[in-house]
Parts: C-alpha cells; sequence; structure tokens
C-alpha cells in the first residue's frame, strides 16, 4: 500500500489525500446538482460543510470519553491529526443530526436535498475505497488468487479494489438517475439500495469484518436491513403527495 507520500522534510499522507479530494469533488457534484432541482448551492454546501464539522468534533469528543483518563493526562491529545482517535459511527451520528437540524431551520426541501446530495455521496465512495487501498485498511481474506495482493503479510482478496470498482459502477448509475429526474428522494434511496446490495456482497470478501456467532457478519446484518428500510421507502416515497403532482413539501421533515 502507499500510505505516505515524502516531499523533502514531508511526508503527505495520501488517503488522508484522497478523501479531502473526494469531499471537494463530491461537493462541486451536489452543487451543480442543486441548481438542476432548483435548489440554492449554499445552502446545501452549509448543510454538508456543519454536518462534517459536527461530525469530525464528535467523534473526536466521543473517542476522548471512551479513554478520558489518557486525555486528562494530555489534554493537547485532542487536537492531534490522527484519524484513528476517531468513534467513526458516533460522529456520523453526530453528523448527521447537525445536518438535519441545520435544513429544518432553513426550510430545505428533505427529498430534493436528498437527490442533490446522492451525486457527492456516490463520488465520495469512490475515493473512500481508493483512500482504503492506499493506507491497508478494509482488506480482504487471505487467498491466492492470480489478481490476489500482498498485504499484512498474506497474499489477500484485494477488496479495497472490488470497493472501489462497486462504488464507481453505483456512481455511474446513479448519475443516469433510472428512476426519474423528479426530486423525490428516489435518487438517493438507489444510492443506499445500491450501496447495501454492494456492502453485503463484498463483505464475504473482507478479512477484518466483526463476525457474531454462528459466522454472521455484523455489517451483512445492516446491510440487510437498509437495503429493506431503502425499498420499503423508496416504494411510499414514489407515490404521488398529490393526485397528478410528483413534487414534495418545502420543509426538512417528514
Amino acid at each position: 500500500m502507499y500510505p505516505y507520500l515524502r516531499l523533502g522534510p514531508f511526508l503527505l499522507q495520501l488517503s488522508g489525500l484522497a478523501l479531502l479530494l473526494g469531499v471537494w469533488v463530491a461537493l462541486a457534484l451536489s452543487e451543480r446538482e442543486a441548481r438542476r432541482l432548483s435548489l440554492k448551492p449554499d445552502l446545501l454546501y452549509n448543510l454538508v460543510f456543519y454536518g462534517l464539522v459536527a461530525g469530525i468534533v464528535g467523534a473526536r469528543l466521543a473517542y476522548a470519553v471512551r479513554y478520558l483518563n489518557a486525555y486528562l493526562e494530555n489534554p493537547a491529545s485532542l487536537f492531534a491529526l490522527n484519524a484513528n482517535t476517531l468513534s467513526v459511527m458516533d460522529g456520523f451520528l453526530i453528523g448527521l443530526l447537525a445536518a438535519f437540524v441545520y435544513g429544518q431551520r432553513k426550510n430545505l426541501p428533505l427529498r430534493p436535498a436528498l437527490d442533490a446530495l446522492a451525486p457527492g455521496l456516490a463520488t465520495f465512495m469512490v475515493f473512500l475505497g481508493i483512500s482504503h487501498f492506499l493506507n491497508g485498511e478494509a482488506f480482504g481474506a487471505p487467498i491466492r488468487l492470480p489478481w490476489s495482493i500482498y498485504l499484512w503479510n498474506e497474499y489477500r482478496h484485494p477488496t479495497q479494489v472490488y470497493e472501489t470498482l462497486a462504488a464507481l459502477g453505483i456512481l455511474l448509475v446513479v448519475l443516469r438517475r433510472p428512476l426519474g429526474q423528479s426530486a423525490r428522494g428516489l435518487n438517493f434511496l438507489l444510492l443506499v439500495a445500491l450501496s447495501a446490495s454492494a456492502r453485503l456482497l463484498l463483505e464475504t470478501f473482507r478479512g477484518d469484518s466483526l463476525t457474531w456467532p454462528g459466522g454472521f457478519r455484523a455489517a451483512q446484518a445492516a446491510g440487510v436491513v437498509i437495503l429493506m428500510a431503502s425499498l420499503w421507502l423508496a416504494r411510499i416515497w414514489a407515490q404521488p403527495t398529490h393526485p397528478g403532482e410528483n413534487q414534495v413539501e418545502p420543509e426538512f421533515t417528514q
């Protein structure tokens, strides 16, 4: 893997750079989609920005609470640029809540906003796969195949490559908007359903999965729930809000 690039006396973290580039490209695509859906791009940009900031800060604070004694001994470490000291799930939930509150206060229409975010989220997932390839995370199970990669002292499934290719395919589908052009949130739900389906498949090749008793993988169980929920919600959102009308109410609530 290629976690760092040396530039003179400096070490550039390539995986972090890939994520930053992914955020930038994702925002650009989402802003373009916002204009197409007659939304204010600056509101969508701020929604993502506040969600990211709240998520990162929340993830660090949640991690610090779990290891409070260590941070009380060295409070400056709270500001360390170390992605390994983040509670990802806590940060995701906090960021999601912050974005929802902002959207509600600004009266952003929920479903059009979600559809505007869909191309950007799909793009970011491509860069996330690239980041995993660069830093060796999300690695595959040991196996000897013509296309195996040597990682962590084993020949393994190149699951990071599988992940990136799957994300690229999902992005191409999302950009085509096969469920229609109207801003009913269906393109976003399509992204969620395809991503959950990809996780169900790709998880079988992973070597770092959280496995429950009986051999069940936690990520696959979550994928089934998310897939079923997205399909159920898509069936509801596909119905016109009013007879002969496919538009939604102009508030960030349901």
